[in-house]
């Protein structure tokens, strides 16, 4: 979830668009591409990282905003998602000739339900934030009442919560509007092998490292990521490789809002271990971002590792959906710090 500015924004948005319906609600989605990555500029490559397009996103269905996580379904074209209004999206990603992304097809959104069946949980109770992906199990990490329930993918969007995974971390220690924000699951013949890991948005220790653990696995146990310049994690996504990939986004009045992944490795995510790793890219008002919230790396047709990035427009009117497609090149160029 976003800091106390956006907070006040979703607060005057929800007061405006009264109670989410309990139906499903197909949504026609209007999609301005976007060329460039840097305001202004022709740039294609950042770093290890090359922009291939990206889209700016909008809607006359009501329910559509508030973007937290995003993951890219087998095949790369479909897609899940989660609000954190306590609605999935699920849809088409649509390319143009040359690959580059074209719109969102076959778009619906539905309300999530609690382990009661319920469509209509209050906020407290039903923030989610992130989400993962293991076989037909669906999970997703909320804040406030902390917890990950694992949801049936194929029972989607009628699937209520048939189990909740183990935290590890003391829920006393996660910040009611900074907590469970990134989950995921690492990729088979890695080091973590199908590891779920969680990292808390703004969350720390004694020593100001956030909160992290791996909950599900061959091992299990906290670890912290370290915290740099302000920036909070808000999502995460495993390389095919193993390496772990954060999102995290910044917001000052004096600066506004920026935007920035950080890759660790593999090798680095252990019980009990401080990981930091390295700044992939890193970038502020200058660039087509807005309220970085949902990422997703997947391998595409063309072979090549692809991430996926999309904003919380918090249903304001001042900010925007945005999605951005990046390509990871194979390591042979330095990262950009």
């Amino acid at each position: 979830m976003a800091g106390g500015f956006f907070r006040i924004l979703t607060l005057a948005a929800g007061l405006m668009a009264g109670i989410a319906p309990a139906a499903a609600e197909p949504a026609v989605i209007k999609a301005r591409p976007l060329k460039a990555f840097e305001v202004g500029a022709e740039t294609v490559q950042f770093g290890r990282l090359r922009f291939v397009g990206g889209l700016e996103l909008s809607s006359t269905n009501a329910m559509f905003g508030a973007w937290s996580s995003i993951r890219i379904l087998p095949g790369g074209q479909r897609f899940l998602g989660v609000f954190d209004t306590a609605h999935w999206l699920q849809g088409r990603i649509e390319r143009d000739a040359d690959g580059r992304l074209s719109g969102l097809a076959d778009v619906t959104i539905d309300p999530m339900r609690d382990a009661r069946g319920n469509p209509d949980a209050s906020k407290w109770e039903m923030d989610a934030e992130g989400l993962a992906i293991r076989g037909d199990e669906v999970l997703v990490s909320f804040e406030r009442n902390h917890r990950i329930d694992a949801y049936s993918l194929s029972a989607l969007p009628q699937s209520i919560p048939h189990r909740s995974v183990p935290l590890i971390i003391p829920r006393r220690s996660l910040r009611s509007n900074g907590g469970l924000e990134a989950i995921a699951v690492a990729p088979d013949n890695t080091p973590l092998a199908g590891s779920t890991i969680i990292v808390s948005e703004k969350s720390v220790d004694d020593d100001g490292n956030l909160l992290a653990a791996i909950v599900e696995g061959r091992i299990k146990g906290p670890f912290t990521v370290r915290k740099q310049d302000g920036f909070d994690v808000t999502d995460a996504a495993f390389l095919p490789n193993g390496d772990l990939m954060l999102l995290e986004r910044r917001f000052t009045w004096a600066s506004g809002v920026a935007m920035r992944l950080r890759l660790i490795a593999a090798a680095d995510i252990r019980p009990r271990a401080v990981v930091d790793g390295v700044e992939l890219l890193r970038a502020d008002t200058r660039f087509q971002i807005d309220n970085m919230e949902g990422m997703d790396i997947f391998q595409a047709e063309d072979g090549l590792t692809h991430l996926i990035l999309v904003s919380d427009d918090n249903h304001s009117i001042l900010q925007r959906t945005v999605m951005l497609e990046f390509v990871l090149d194979d390591g042979s160029e330095k990262p950009a710090l």
